[in-house]
C-alpha cells in the first residue's frame, strides 16, 4: 500500500504558516496524487465494512475555506452507502424546540459507515454565536458540555475525526470576489457569507474559544491550511488514511458470467421507437 502501509496515530504539532512559498501543483501532479489517495480510500472503505468500524468526520472552517471541495475529494470515489455526507439545513421550528444535539444524533453511523458532517454541532460556536442565533448562555453551556459529549461518542466505539480548514483573510476575500463574478459559483454566496467578511475578527475569536474548549486528547482538532486548495485536499486525505490501521480485505476473484440465451429476443428493436433524446454532442 505504498507510503500508507504503516498506520500510526498522527501527533498534534504546530501547522506551517498559511502563506508558504511552495510552488503550485500542476493539474497532472494533483490528479496523479489524488488518484493514489483515493485508491487507498477504497481499500480503507473495504476494511471499514469488513471490521464494522464506525467513523464520524467533522469539517469546519471559515466560509470559502474549501470544505466542499475537500469533502468531494474524500467521498467522490467511494460508495455513498459507506461514506455518507450530512449537510443539514437551518433547523425547523420543531428542531429548535428539541435538545440542540438531537438532530445530529439521528445521522450517527452504524457498523461499517463513515458519516461526514459538512458543518456540524459546531455551528453553535461559529455562525450561531457570531450572528446572535443563540444566546451567550447557550454558547457557554455548549463549550462546557461538548467535550463530555464527544468523550461519550469516543467511548461508545465511534472514531471521531475533526478538521478545521484555515483560510487567510486575503484568500477568502479573493474567493468571495470570484464568486460574485462567476455564474457557476454565485450559488455559493449565502446570506451569511457577506457578514462573515465584515465580522472576520469576531469569527476569529469564536474559533479560538472553540479550539480552546474542545481540542481534547480524545477528540483533537486537526488544522489544515487551505489557501492552496489542491494541497489542502491532498494533505487532508493523506492524514485521514494514516489514522486507521487498515489492510486490504481478501476478496474472491470476480468472474464475469456469460450472457444466457434463454428467453432471448431482439431487445434492441424493442427500443427503436422510444423517446430518444436528440444528441447535441
Amino acid at each position: 500500500m505504498g507510503k500508507h502501509k504503516e498506520k500510526k496515530q498522527t501527533e498534534i504539532h504546530p501547522v506551517e504558516p498559511l502563506n508558504t512559498n511552495k510552488p503550485k501543483l500542476s493539474g497532472k501532479e494533483y490528479t496523479q496524487e489524488l488518484r493514489k489517495l483515493q485508491t487507498e480510500l477504497c481499500l480503507l472503505q473495504d476494511w471499514i465494512k469488513h471490521t464494522g468500524e464506525r467513523v464520524i468526520v467533522v469539517f469546519e472552517g471559515r466560509d470559502a475555506a474549501g470544505k466542499g471541495g475537500t469533502i468531494r475529494a474524500l467521498t467522490e470515489r467511494v460508495s455513498p452507502r459507506v461514506f455518507r455526507t450530512v449537510a443539514l439545513p437551518a433547523p425547523t421550528e420543531r428542531e429548535k424546540s428539541q435538545m440542540y444535539i438531537q438532530r445530529y444524533l439521528t445521522h450517527f453511523p452504524a457498523a461499517g459507515e463513515v458519516i461526514v458532517f459538512d458543518r456540524s454541532w459546531y455551528n453553535r460556536t461559529g455562525v450561531e454565536y457570531v450572528m446572535g442565533f443563540c444566546t451567550k448562555e447557550q454558547h457557554r453551556d455548549f463549550l462546557k458540555v461538548c467535550p463530555t459529549f464527544e468523550q461519550y461518542i469516543v467511548d461508545s466505539g465511534i472514531k471521531l475525526v475533526k478538521y478545521w480548514l484555515e483560510v487567510s483573510n486575503e484568500e477568502q476575500k479573493r474567493r468571495f470576489e470570484a464568486r460574485i463574478d462567476d455564474p457557476l459559483r454565485q450559488w455559493k454566496l449565502s446570506a451569511m457569507d457577506l457578514p462573515s467578511r465584515e465580522r472576520w475578527y469576531e469569527y476569529s475569536k469564536a474559533r479560538d474559544m472553540m479550539l480552546d474548549a474542545t481540542d481534547t486528547p480524545w477528540a483533537p482538532w486537526y488544522i489544515i491550511g487551505s489557501d492552496d486548495k489542491k494541497r489542502a485536499r491532498l494533505n487532508c486525505l493523506s492524514h485521514f488514511l494514516k489514522l486507521f490501521p487498515y489492510e486490504p480485505v481478501p476478496h474472491e476473484k470476480v468472474k464475469l458470467p456469460e450472457r444466457s440465451m434463454k428467453h432471448s429476443y431482439d431487445d434492441e428493436a424493442s427500443m427503436s421507437n422510444r423517446r430518444w433524446i436528440t444528441e447535441q454532442y
